[in-house]
């Protein structure tokens, strides 16, 4: 069968990778793809905008099954309009996507079902949100209601940062912005847990932990994501239970009453406190790089798993795991998440010998005369997998060594509580 994977990102390249595993693979097509989708995929140019230039090529290429990566596409509506034409799509329908596309509609959901989140009020201009800063507690967590590419989340420690958040959000960082979202500030640990769903059933999709912030010791700006590692040291049996009765569930039944269903990835970002789950946020697909970090653990035929999905068979599935730890390292350009320069060579990739449990996802790459480029902020993503945790990291440092990029840096504490 034909495979179309729209994306350009680490997670598109790691979907595309293990995809590629599967006997039923004649050919993928990435939608744009990157460096490294390129060896294993033909590459695409085409505007993610125009879903009608995405569904010609489909049609006429006889593709057999799209799966959408990025959020945007999905939040766009791409899912509804490819249906449509009857051409079978891995990922959820418009309203449903908006558990991610709009972080007031998710608070809504959890005031009328009663799901775990912290305190919430919702501003309509500067100067509402700027009165009710003042007679605030801090540290408060202050949001963009839009899609931010995972960028939009301030967390706020005075009054005077928080009004610069405030301010940088109405002043149209994030695209315009009709109102705003100011959270108190849950102390915990965070989590990501995943699952995957056909409509009418789910099964769980491994968990992880995100290292969000650019700077060592979890300091600095919020980016895309530095680094992640698999599984989450705090998941358990009870807590895997409460996430899914008090926060999943209930998330599916509000969704079912707006007349629609969810399919496909569904990733809850959420803080634990005191082994009690509280819904921090939703994303209506794969977390990036935390997809990077769970699919290499993988045993199960993925396009399997996809096509029961989109049949409404995921029940009928036994999803298997390898037992291992794995641990995700970002290489990202310098100067990200500001201002940085592109188009730069990554001369020793081919440098890089993957042993056995050794990945290397693209992100921000290109391929020209085959010299690989750096056109994004987050460019490289090394992944390995191992017994233990501290294994895994020595073998990615090992291979960041060689790999001694001088346009580029990574954090090298990802998965710092998790290592001695």
């Amino acid at each position: 069968m034909k495979v179309g994977i729209i994306g350009s990102g680490g997670r598109e390249h790691a979907i595309c990778h293990t995809i590629k595993k599967s006997n039923k693979i004649e050919k993928i097509f990435c939608f744009p793809g990157n460096a490294g989708t390129e060896s294993i995929a033909e590459n695409v140019k085409i505007d993610l905008e125009s879903f009608e230039k995405i569904k010609d090529y489909i049609l006429e290429k006889k593709i057999d099954l799209v799966v959408i990566g990025p959020e945007k596409p999905l939040v766009d509506g791409l899912v509804d309009y490819l249906e449509k034409f009857n051409i079978k799509v891995f990922g959820p329908n418009k309203i449903a996507s908006q558990l991610e596309g709009s972080k007031i509609f998710t608070k809504k959901l959890c005031q009328k079902y009663n799901i775990p989140t912290a305190k919430f009020k919702i501003c309509f201009n500067e100067k509402e949100a700027k009165n009710f800063l003042k007679n605030s507690s801090f540290p408060i967590v202050i949001k963009a209601d839009n899609l931010a590419s995972g960028k939009g989340v301030y967390i706020c420690s005075s009054e005077n940062e928080a009004l610069i958040a405030v301010e940088e959000i109405f002043g149209g960082k994030f695209g315009a912005a009709e109102n705003i979202l100011i959270e108190e500030f849950l102390m915990g640990e965070e989590m990501s847990f995943f699952t995957i769903h056909d409509g009418k059933s789910f099964k769980t999709f491994g968990t992880a932990q995100d290292h969000k912030r650019v700077l060592e010791g979890d300091k600095g700006k919020n980016t895309g994501g530095m680094g992640a590692y698999s599984p989450s040291r705090l998941i358990n049996d009870d807590l895997e239970h409460k996430i899914i009765e008090k926060i999943i569930k209930p998330t599916l039944r509000g969704l079912d009453e707006l007349g629609s269903e969810y399919k496909g990835f569904l990733y809850t970002g959420l803080m634990i406190v005191d082994n009690e789950p509280y819904l921090i946020e939703y994303n209506v697909r794969m977390g990036d790089p935390e997809c990077q970090t769970i699919l290499p653990k993988l045993k199960t035929d993925l396009i399997e798993i996809l096509l029961s999905c989109c049949d409404k068979k995921l029940d009928k599935l036994n999803i298997e795991w390898l037992n291992k730890k794995s641990l995700c390292i970002v290489v990202c350009s310098k100067g990200y998440p500001d201002i940085f320069q592109k188009n730069v060579e990554i001369e020793n990739i081919n440098k890089i010998n993957l042993k056995k449990d050794e990945f290397l996802f693209h992100a921000g790459t290109t391929m020209v005369n085959k010299k690989i480029f750096a056109t994004g902020g987050r460019v490289l993503n090394f992944v390995s997998l191992s017994e233990d945790f501290k294994l895994a990291k020595n073998n990615l440092i090992n291979n960041l060594n060689k790999l001694n990029w001088s346009g580029g840096f990574y954090r090298s504490d990802i998965g710092y509580k998790v290592i001695e």
